[in-house]
């Protein structure tokens, strides 16, 4: 996994994930929702989280998946105005 987390941010487990009762995964960042998946893709995705090595794959299983979070750019949730 080398290069790919430069700054160690999945050792953090920013991610987690919920399988519901009908299969659909729902993927949250920071205890906010940012991913539902549904059919043949939760399929897939439960698969590759079962064969996973650790935890730290687990996370870069699901950064991959909800899409736009390797730029370096997120926000911690701590830092956002509600």
């Amino acid at each position: 996994m080398g290069n790919i987390d430069k700054r160690n941010r999945l050792d953090e487990a920013p991610f987690g994930y919920k399988v519901t009762k009908n299969n659909t995964i729902l993927i949250d960042y920071n205890g906010r929702q940012v991913k539902v998946l549904k059919d043949k893709d939760a399929e897939k995705i439960l698969e590759k989280i079962k064969i996973a090595a650790d935890e730290k794959e687990v996370q870069l299983i699901l950064a991959k998946i909800t899409g736009n979070f390797k730029r370096g750019n997120e926000r911690n949730v701590n830092s956002k105005n509600m």
